[in-house]
């Protein structure tokens, strides 16, 4: 029985034993359930944290292109929002200007200058040519321009610029109009400034390059692009007018607020010479061989001759523009020119008219004279008036009638000619969009001719025989004494709008060529009358 009892117990305690241990292995189970559940949900939340961050990167992603898509739009509004609004285009700090126009022009002579838009006023022909009894119709694009203005501030008180403005009325060797009517692009205006504010009591302004002469008139201060050219479809404006476009360098300084100018310029110089008449001997002396002009060598057209220059001309200018009761509605200014004339004359023989002795120099003579000019806004936004006259000798090429300067004296140096010329003009802003204008000049050149024995030379010489001026064909050549011409004509401004403006305009004038008298033929006369009319495109 003892062994029964300890048997029992023996195999309970081993029960016992083993339900501890399946307890334990139960609760071991519960527990690594209890942690592998904690892992999945772990993973779980990590999973969704992963998916939360890549669709906050995708849609961020997203953000980021669309911005990027429009962010030029922005830059550019932004920039804009910062460009001064001027109607200009900026460049590192550089504002560019555009402008010029597209013209279709036409042009009505009732003689026959063989000229485009721009008239030949003193070869107007006389009866005896027969380009005199057939008239003239062209049509031309050729004063179409072009113009660009660039300035900047070196810093507050220096202020540069640089402009130039192209028109295609140059005339190359291989121009013509039969076919493919084209021609050369043609030098206006090209010249850098330099303005500096504050210099003691005044303001200095330089120019250098080729601008209008300082001649010319200007409708405000001594500055450029403030010349004031009549506004007619003619490019060589009315006669009577002082001008020329040439290289040159310019030193301005103005007083007072501005209302004080000097100016003194440099300028590029070239002279023109007289003809003989029919009848006269010639220009030059018996005995004397004169050299005034060369054939070019290198960049001039063959067909052109130069004069000989070895100085430039000087021409100093004074301007006025008062205020009178807050405005300042006169512009006064006068001016000088000096000119050196150059030849070379070399005596060949000693058995010359005036007994010079042989031998060669070189001749310089003195030319110049001074002229001014008035303008007046006689009364604000309706009528603009103007006055404008030149005095002096060996001036002719300064005037818009091409007059000689000069012509070969006795002993071989050069001799001015006296030349008066003179231009009257008012404008009539009749409508904000219609301008009428009317413009009257002349130009009158003196005689200045020698006889030597049986022998007449020089310029107008009273001893021309002019018979043959009014028959056609016949041998004429005639001095021009005198040259009067009256324009007028009106600009429409028939379209102004944010694609630029359109003009219209219609011109008509009438210039009058008279001769010196000679000993036969009296005071031959010509005359030409000049419809134009002109569309014209203003994009800028």
């Amino acid at each position: 029985m003892a062994d029964r009892a300890g048997g029992a117990i023996a195999l309970e305690q081993q029960v016992k034993a083993l339900k501890d241990e399946v307890a334990a292995l139960q609760s071991w189970r519960d527990a690594e359930v209890s942690r592998h559940s904690q892992v999945d949900q772990q993973v779980n939340d990590l999973q969704q944290q992963l998916a939360a961050s890549d669709a906050r990167a995708k849609a961020a992603q997203a953000d980021a292109r669309e911005e990027i898509q429009t962010l030029p739009s922005q830059v550019k509004s932004e920039i804009a929002a910062e460009q001064p609004k001027d109607g200009k285009a900026h460049y590192k700090g550089v504002a560019l200007t555009l402008g010029g126009f597209a013209a279709a022009e036409a042009v009505y002579r009732s003689r026959n200058e063989e000229a485009d838009i721009g008239s030949s006023f003193a070869k107007i022909p006389f009866d005896n040519a027969p380009l005199a009894h057939v008239d003239e119709a062209r049509a031309t694009a050729r004063q179409s321009r072009l113009s660009l203005l660039a300035e900047g501030d070196i810093n507050p008180q220096t202020h540069a610029a640089f402009y130039t403005e192209l028109d295609f009325l140059a005339g190359p060797q291989t121009g013509n109009s039969n076919e493919s009517n084209s021609y050369s692009p043609r030098i206006r205006n090209v010249y850098a400034t330099l303005d500096w504010d504050h210099v003691g009591m005044s303001n200095l302004h330089l120019l250098a390059g080729q601008n209008w002469s300082l001649a010319t008139m200007n409708s405000k201060g001594i500055t450029p692009r403030n010349e004031l050219p009549p506004p007619t479809i003619d490019a060589q404006y009315v006669t009577g007018f002082v001008w020329a476009r040439q290289p040159q360098i310019r030193l301005t300084a103005d007083f007072d607020d501005r209302q004080i100018w000097a100016a003194v310029s440099l300028e590029n110089p070239q002279t023109t010479f007289a003809s003989a008449a029919t009848g006269t001997t010639g220009t030059s002396v018996a005995g004397l061989t004169v050299t005034d002009n060369g054939a070019p060598t290198s960049q001039f057209d063959s067909a052109n001759t130069l004069s000989l220059n070895h100085a430039p001309d000087v021409i100093g200018k004074l301007a006025f523009e008062p205020d009178l009761f807050g405005s300042r509605p006169v512009h006064l200014e006068v001016f000088g020119i000096y000119r050196d004339l150059y030849d070379r004359v070399n005596v060949t023989t000693a058995a010359n008219a005036l007994n010079l002795p042989v031998g060669a120099s070189n001749q310089d003579t003195a030319a110049g004279g001074v002229g001014g000019g008035v303008t007046w806004t006689a009364i604000p936004k309706l009528l603009d008036l103007e006055v404008s006259a030149l005095t002096g000798r060996g001036l002719g090429r300064y005037a818009s009638g091409s007059l000689p300067d000069s012509v070969v004296g006795p002993n071989g140096a050069l001799k001015p000619i006296p030349e008066t010329a003179a231009m009257f003009g008012a404008t009539l802003h009749a409508t904000p969009a219609i301008d009428l204008y009317l413009f009257g000049g002349e130009e009158h050149e003196n005689r200045v001719a020698h006889t030597i024995g049986a022998n007449h030379y020089g310029f107008g010489s009273p001893f021309a025989t002019l018979a043959n001026c009014s028959v056609e064909g016949g041998s004429c050549t005639p001095d021009v004494q005198l040259m009067t011409q009256l324009a007028g004509g009106f600009w429409d401004k028939i379209y102004q709008g944010s694609f630029g403006s359109v003009r219209f305009g219609v011109q008509y004038s009438y210039t009058e060529l008279t001769a010196f008298s000679g000993a036969t033929g009296g005071q031959p006369r010509t005359n030409d009358s000049m419809v134009f009319t002109s569309f014209r495109y203003y994009p800028f």
